[in-house]
């Protein structure tokens, strides 16, 4: 059934696999929840691959309901931390939302989403609601969960308030009567334990779909802004090329496979390329024109490839580039060019940007006093001949 490859392609747990491989093609349309906190305002490829599991059960006909979880950001997603996650403020959830739904309908089809916010059913809930609905669960239940458990055994505090996460998460399947729920592999046990809160509440359980966690550019760790391992899906097009192009060579099928839609066999044409003897760089440009082809169409490809290839088959970069780290966090282009050692001042920092001799990612950047925030492979250049390649800092865990 191709129906059920497009849906199986990339899943890592499927609960219960027979019931929704039978959903799938039984014609009935299904309710497909996708549940996000907009904990940062922007989204990248990371983000996508979930997004693009539930684009694909879109193509299929079903309806995708994608909640926003302007409640639980507030209380910070503990899953797979080790320590308690800062709550956000309202007015950040708010601002986060705006900029994150514009950029998911780069993935979604608009016009088939149902977007939700949770509150709509939580906002009205008065402390009794809230305790029916914590009666719903065990605390057994809940710290069965893997972070949970682990920061238990290390004697690391835990609030009480995280302990109603998976509740809520749980309760918003009930909410929406959702059929299926998709989600990251690190939300494997919230899927989950929403299918219990459905149960109590006399619904059918949802099925569950989990997809890979995606490795960031790094190529050791889970792609997160805060590492600066990313690309963002509103990098420019010259930047996003670039980017993929430092890619570690044993990472471009996975991400064939996660991020693009590329056939299968297509993938394993490349995948057996490579292993034949074939240049890792040509698979490569191949992906990295991808991906700046689906977020910015065909028109932006050509020219993104034509300025990484004047900049590196052309000589215009050496082949050893000095590599340095830059901590997170939002700074401006000049307080960049000090910190890498590319400028001495600041004012000298905005003497080169004035004077055109600045780029970033093969693109001129004449405004010293734009926002930037660093991101692994980002290539720095000032003059003719003064090169520098930002690294995440090894340190960070």
């Amino acid at each position: 059934m191709l129906e059920w490859e497009r849906i199986a392609r990339g899943a890592v747990n499927v609960e219960v696999e027979p019931h929704l491989r039978e959903a799938v093609g039984s014609g009935r349309k299904l309710r497909v929840k996708l549940g996000i906190d907009p904990s940062s305002p922007d989204i990248h490829l990371g983000h996508t691959v979930v997004l693009g599991k539930l684009r694909d059960f879109q193509d299929l006909g079903h309806t995708a309901v994608l909640i926003i979880g302007d409640f639980t950001a507030r209380i910070g997603d503990p899953s797979g931390q080790s320590a308690t996650r800062r709550p956000l403020e309202e007015e950040e959830v708010e601002a986060n939302a705006a900029t994150y739904l514009e950029q998911v309908f780069k993935v979604l089809d608009r016009d088939t989403t149902d977007v939700r916010r949770q509150s709509e059913w939580f906002m009205g809930m008065e402390l009794a609601d809230v305790i029916r609905l914590a009666g719903k669960a065990t605390l057994a239940q809940i710290i069965t969960r893997d972070d949970f458990r682990k920061r238990l055994e290390a004697n690391t505090t835990i609030g009480l308030h995280e302990l109603l996460y998976p509740l809520m998460q749980g309760y918003d399947s009930v909410a929406v009567r959702a059929d299926v729920e998709l989600g990251g592999t690190d939300q494997l046990f919230n899927l989950l334990f929403a299918r219990d809160v459905q149960r109590e509440h006399g619904l059918e359980p949802q099925d569950v779909l989990t997809t890979p966690l995606l490795e960031g550019l790094d190529g050791k760790q889970k792609m997160s802004k805060s590492l600066g391992n990313y690309v963002g899906v509103t990098d420019a097009p010259a930047a996003m090329y670039g980017k993929l192009m430092s890619l570690p060579d044993e990472l471009i099928t996975r991400y064939m496979r996660l991020v693009t839609d590329i056939p299968e066999s297509e993938v394993a044409k490349w995948e057996a390329g490579m292993k034949a003897g074939g240049n890792p760089r040509d698979a490569k440009a191949a992906l990295a024109r991808m991906v700046v082809q689906r977020f910015h169409g065909e028109t932006a490809a050509s020219p993104a490839e034509e300025a990484f290839q004047a900049q590196f088959k052309r000589g215009e970069v050496p082949d050893e580039v000095e590599e340095r780290a830059l901590a997170e966090g939002d700074r401006t282009v000049a307080d960049a060019l000090v910190e890498l050692g590319l400028a001495s001042s600041k004012g000298e920092a905005r003497r080169l940007a004035t004077q055109r001799g600045v780029r970033l990612n093969g693109e001129t950047v004449e405004d010293a006093e734009a926002p930037y925030q660093p991101s692994s492979g980002d290539l720095w250049q000032v003059g003719k001949r003064r090169f520098v390649k930002v690294v995440a800092p090894a340190e960070r865990s």
